[in-house]
C-alpha cells in the first residue's frame, strides 16, 4: 500500500503549489478542522449540562459515543481513499453543517419537545463519524503532495491535530462562549470549518477534481456557509422564540453571565420568576413559604451575625433582616450578576424588600467553598440556600468537607440550616445530605414543609424546588426538605419568642414537619465527599 501511494506522488507536479507549501496547507487545514471538532464536542457537553443537568453524565455520553463513532468513521473512510480530495471536501461540508447547527437543534428540541437526550446522542454519533473519517483521507492527501514516509506523515498529522484541539479547547470557554454565546459560537465555527475544508480541496487539489466534482463542492460549500450565515443572522429571533417556549411569554430579562444564564419572567413582583441555567429558582407566588421555612427555625437563638451561602436573590436575607437583633448579614453569591439584578431590578428588589439597601448587609462575589476556606469569622447562623445537590457543579457544596468548613465557622451556639431537596420525591438525595452534614461534625434535625397549590391548575407556584429544571415538563414538588444542624443536640425546629410573624408558617406546622421527616428516614446512607460524590438525578 505504501509503494502504491509513493507512486501516486509522482503526480505531485500537477498540484498548483510546491510540495512543501502543499504540505503546510494540508497541516493548516488539519489544525483548523481539529480546533472546530473540539469546539463541537465541548459545545455539546456544555449545552447538554445546561439543558439536561449532571455534567459528568453528559460529558461521559458525548465523549464515549463520539470516540466510538470516530472508529466507525475511520473504517468507512477506507472506501473514499481513491477519491480522497472530493471525499474530504464533502465530509468537511457535512461536518460544518451538522456541528455548526447542533447547538441550535439541541436547544430547539429542548424548548419545543421538552427532550434533548436523543438529539444529543444523534449529534455525538454523526459528528464522531465525520471527524473519524478525516484523518485517513488527510493521510492520503498529505502523501499526495509531499514525498514522506508513512510514519512521518502520521506524526505531522497528529501533531497538527493535537495543537488544533488545544486551540479549540481554549477558544471555546475563553473566547467563543463569553463573546458570542453557544449558538452563535457554534455557527461561526461551522462556517470556518466549511471554509477551511473547501479552500484546501478547491485550491490545492483542484486539478484532481473533475468539473462535475468541482461544481458539486462549490455548490455544497456555498450552500452550507449560506445556511450557517442565515442562521447566525436569525439567531436572536430564535433565542427569543425558544425562551418564550421554555419560560412563557413574559420574559423580561435574559442575561448570559460568566457563570450561568439568568432569566427573569413576569411583569411585577407578584408574577416574578427567576431561572438560573433553565432551572426555576424563585416563583413570587409562594417563595415566601420556602424562605420562611428555611430561615426562621435557624434564627431561633442567637443571631447577631448571619452568613447566607448562595441566596443572591436577597430573599433569604429579607427574612433575616426582619429580626432586630441582627447586626450583620454576609451574602456569598458566586454570580455577581444575580446580586446586581437583586439590587436593581424593580420587581426583584421589591420582592426582596430592598434588602441590599440595608447597611447591615454585605454582598461577596465568590465561590462559597473557596470563600469559607479563607474566612476566619464566626457566625451565629449559617443559611445554605444553594442550587440543588443533584446538579453536578453543586455537589462539592453538599459534601462532608464543606459542612466541616461550616462547622468551624459556627459560633459555640451557632446553627446551620440546609435546603436538602424534597424528602418525598428524592429521598436518597435528602438523606445523603443529612449523612454528609453529620460527617462534617454537626448534629442534625430534619424537617419538611408541604408545598401549597397556588396556581389555577393546582400546581405549586414554585413549580419545582430551587435548582430543579423548569418549564412545561417540570413536576411540582410535594414538599421542601431542610436540615437544622448544630455542634450540640438540636431541638425541634420552631419560632423564637418575639420573632417576626411569618406569612404562612406556624410553630405547629414546623413540629409536624419534623415528625414527618423522621418517619421518612432512610437508614445507612453514606456521606458524600469531594473524592466520592454520591448525588445524582433521582427520577
Amino acid at each position: 500500500m505504501i509503494d502504491q501511494q509513493v507512486s501516486l506522488r509522482g503526480g505531485a507536479a500537477r498540484l498548483p503549489v510546491r510540495p512543501g507549501t502543499g504540505r503546510f496547507l494540508v497541516l493548516a487545514a488539519v489544525f483548523v478542522c481539529a480546533a472546530c471538532g473540539l469546539v463541537y464536542e465541548l459545545e455539546l457537553v456544555a449545552l447538554a449540562s445546561y439543558l439536561i443537568g449532571d455534567s459528568v453524565t453528559q460529558a461521559s455520553v458525548v465523549l464515549s459515543v463520539m470516540v466510538f463513532a470516530m472508529g466507525i468513521g475511520s473504517l468507512l473512510a477506507k472506501r473514499l481513499r481513491c477519491h480522497a480530495a472530493v471525499g474530504f471536501g464533502l465530509i468537511e461540508a457535512a461536518l460544518a453543517l451538522i456541528g455548526g447547527s447542533s447547538a441550535l437543534v439541541l436547544y430547539a428540541s429542548f424548548a419545543w419537545l421538552g427532550e434533548s437526550q436523543y438529539a444529543l446522542v444523534g449529534f455525538s454519533l454523526a459528528i464522531g463519524v465525520l471527524i473519524g473519517a478525516e484523518i485517513p483521507l488527510l493521510m492520503t492527501l498529505i502523501q499526495r503532495v509531499d514525498r514522506q514516509d508513512a510514519g512521518g506523515a502520521v506524526a505531522d498529522l497528529f501533531a497538527a491535530d493535537y495543537v488544533g484541539a488545544l486551540v479549540g479547547g481554549l477558544a471555546f470557554p475563553f473566547l467563543l462562549l463569553p463573546m458570542l454565546g453557544q449558538l452563535t459560537g457554534a455557527l461561526l465555527t461551522g462556517a470556518v470549518n466549511a471554509a477551511a475544508g473547501g479552500a484546501l480541496v478547491l485550491w490545492v487539489f483542484r486539478r484532481d477534481l473533475t468539473p462535475r466534482s468541482r461544481r458539486l463542492l462549490v455548490v455544497v460549500n456555498v450552500s452550507v456557509i449560506a445556511v450557517l450565515a442565515t442562521a447566525t443572522f436569525l439567531v436572536d429571533d430564535f433565542e427569543r422564540a425558544a425562551r418564550r417556549a421554555v419560560y412563557g411569554d413574559q420574559v423580561r430579562v435574559a442575561v448570559q453571565t460568566g457563570v450561568q444564564e439568568v432569566v427573569l419572567t413576569g411583569t411585577d413582583r407578584d408574577s416574578l420568576g427567576l431561572y438560573l441555567d433553565g432551572r426555576l429558582r424563585v416563583s413570587a407566588r409562594d417563595e415566601h413559604r420556602y424562605h420562611e421555612a428555611l430561615v426562621h427555625p435557624a434564627m431561633n437563638g442567637p443571631h447577631a451575625r448571619v452568613l447566607v451561602l448562595g441566596g443572591g436573590d436577597g430573599l433569604a436575607a429579607r427574612e433575616v433582616l426582619r429580626y432586630e437583633g441582627v447586626r450583620s448579614v454576609t451574602v456569598v453569591e458566586i454570580d455577581p450578576a444575580v446580586t446586581r439584578l437583586a439590587r436593581t431590578d424593580p420587581a426583584l428588589s421589591e420582592l426582596n424588600g430592598h434588602a441590599y439597601r440595608d447597611p447591615r448587609l454585605t454582598a461577596v462575589g465568590a465561590d462559597a467553598f473557596t470563600w469559607l476556606r479563607a474566612d476566619h469569622h464566626r457566625y451565629d447562623v449559617v443559611i445554605s440556600d444553594l442550587p440543588d445537590p443533584g446538579i453536578t457543579a453543586s455537589t462539592k457544596l453538599y459534601s462532608a468537607e464543606f459542612y466541616g468548613l461550616i462547622a468551624e465557622a459556627l459560633a459555640p451556639q451557632g446553627r446551620l440550616v440546609v435546603h436538602a431537596g424534597p424528602p418525598v420525591a428524592r429521598p436518597q438525595t435528602f438523606w445523603t445530605v443529612e449523612a454528609s452534614v453529620r460527617a462534617g461534625g454537626l448534629a442534625t434535625r430534619p424537617y419538611r414543609i408541604p408545598g401549597r397549590p397556588s396556581g389555577p391548575s393546582g400546581a405549586s407556584g414554585l413549580t419545582v424546588s430551587p435548582g430543579r429544571p423548569g418549564g412545561a415538563a417540570a413536576r411540582p414538588p410535594e414538599d421542601w426538605g431542610f436540615l437544622l444542624a448544630g455542634a450540640g443536640a438540636v431541638g425541634e425546629p420552631g419560632l423564637g419568642a418575639g420573632a417576626p410573624v411569618p406569612r404562612s408558617l406556624g410553630a405547629a406546622e414546623l413540629r409536624e414537619g419534623a415528625r414527618a421527616a423522621d418517619g421518612l428516614r432512610l437508614p445507612g446512607r453514606v456521606p458524600s465527599t469531594l473524592i466520592h460524590p454520591r448525588y445524582w438525578e433521582e427520577a
